[in-house]
């Protein structure tokens, strides 16, 4: 199975027929809103079953941050990188980095404990250069742990999709306050008509873009709309904002997966 070359746009894909009646379906049966408020509520627990299931085996090193997100590499902004990476998991991201030498300083957080035991449990981590801990960034301000303005890069990357889209003005927020002036958040998550989107069944849908998996764990899918409104609204700059079109394709097995990731960067600008 391999993916074909990225494409980047302004507008999401276009879906076929069938996959307007499969979203249709979606709508005959929704979520009650006791057991979805249940499950956003327990999301801890959740996300800690889930990385005691899984551990380090289910994610691959984010390699790929490096060619997407070319300001984690030697420019000036970064020379003098203190980075802040909200859902760290077990540290997908930071270890590549921290391999390369490209951060002063992380801190990596994340809901789960569990997640945050796995990250200082490996080999590579370093506490003079890593302060990993667990916070709920949806609930708990970061400024009980980090000075704001502390970092100048920040990231979170397919994480708020798996939060409460009633929170998602606050985690955004919140990450703003951490940031030093002209720093730079760097987003990635689900975009809106991604297959994942499309193949939730009947009884998942909570609402608009917005399901509940069968691990009890949330999934949100993003329009461009959507996530600059809401970044502009708490003082972010939106300094680009695309969708990532991109097919996994297996001829030998007839498969051809539509994917659709939404990708930002948005700044923190000095206020007048």
């Amino acid at each position: 199975m391999g993916d074909l070359s990225d494409e980047y746009t302004r507008e999401p894909r276009t879906l076929t027929e069938d996959e307007e009646k499969l979203l249709a379906k979606q709508d005959e049966s929704l979520v009650g809103s006791f057991k979805a408020t249940k499950f956003v509520k327990e999301s801890k627990k959740h996300w800690d079953l889930f990385y005691k299931r899984n551990e380090e085996r289910f994610f691959r090193d984010r390699n790929w941050t490096l060619r997407e997100f070319y300001e984690l590499r030697g420019n000036s902004s970064s020379s003098n990188m203190v980075l802040l990476e909200v859902g760290c998991g077990v540290g997908n991201f930071i270890f590549p980095l921290m391999r390369e030498g490209l951060a002063d300083f992380i801190y990596a957080c994340d809901i789960s404990f569990k997640a945050i035991e796995l990250v200082k449990e490996n080999k590579e981590y370093n506490p003079g250069i890593i302060n990993a801990f667990q916070i709920d960034v949806s609930t708990t301000r970061l400024e009980t742990v980090i000075q704001p303005g502390q970092a100048n890069v920040a990231s979170v990357i397919f994480v708020l999709s798996a939060i409460d889209p009633s929170r998602h003005m606050f985690v955004l927020e919140n990450i703003f306050n951490q940031l030093a002036v002209n720093g730079l958040l760097l987003f990635r998550d689900y975009g809106i008509t991604d297959m994942a989107q499309i193949r939730f069944g009947r009884g998942t849908k909570i609402a608009d873009n917005h399901y509940l998996r069968h691990d009890g764990t949330q999934s949100y899918f993003f329009s461009i709309e959507y996530l600059t409104i809401m970044a502009e609204s708490v003082g972010f700059k939106t300094e680009s904002c695309v969708y990532v079109n991109r097919r996994t394709v297996n001829k030998k097995e007839e498969i051809d997966k539509p994917r659709v990731f939404l990708q930002a960067k948005f700044r923190k600008e000095p206020t007048s």
